[in-house]
C-alpha cells in the first residue's frame, strides 16, 4: 500500500528565534498528517488547530484527495513583536494519492478537538453472481 504525498507547499519562510524578529509567513503551509490503515479501512488524521471546519474544504478527484483552507491569525495584536514564531498561519494545501483500492467516494469526515479525521473505506468489489450465458446458432 502506498500513499504519495503530492503537494508539500511552503513559499513563505519561518524560523525558531529568540530575541530576534520573526516576521509572519506569507504563502501556504502544509498542516502534519498521519494516514494509516485499519480493519475497516484507511484513515487520514490532519492536524488543524484553531481552525472551524468550514474553513475547510475537501475534494476527491479519482484517487487523489485534496485538503486546503485558511488558518486565520485573529489572536494577536497587529503590532506585536515575535520573540518565537512556529506557528503558520494563512493559506494551506495538503494533496494525497491513495491507493486504487479505497473508496473515496464513501470517504467520511469529522473535526475534533483541532484534528480532522477522513476516514476511506476498502472498495468492495461486487459479488459475481452465476449467471448464464445464452448460446445462439450460428450461420
Amino acid at each position: 500500500m502506498a500513499v504519495t504525498k503530492v503537494s508539500t507547499l511552503h513559499f513563505g519562510t519561518q524560523n525558531s528565534t529568540l530575541g530576534g524578529s520573526a516576521e509572519p509567513t506569507t504563502g501556504r503551509w502544509t498542516p502534519n498528517t498521519d494516514v494509516y490503515a485499519t480493519e475497516a479501512g484507511m484513515v487520514v488524521k490532519v492536524e488543524l488547530a484553531g481552525m472551524k471546519s468550514d474553513s475547510l474544504d475537501i475534494v476527491v478527484e479519482g484517487n487523489r484527495l485534496r485538503i486546503s483552507g485558511v488558518r486565520p491569525d485573529f489572536c494577536r495584536s497587529p503590532h506585536c513583536s515575535f520573540l518565537v514564531m512556529e506557528i503558520s498561519y494563512g493559506p494551506f494545501e495538503t494533496i494525497l494519492d491513495l491507493p486504487s483500492d479505497y473508496d473515496l467516494s464513501q470517504a467520511k469526515a469529522v473535526y475534533l478537538n483541532g484534528f480532522l479525521r477522513i476516514e476511506v473505506p476498502p472498495l468492495q468489489t461486487p459479488q459475481t453472481k452465476s449467471k448464464k450465458v445464452p448460446i445462439s446458432e450460428g450461420t
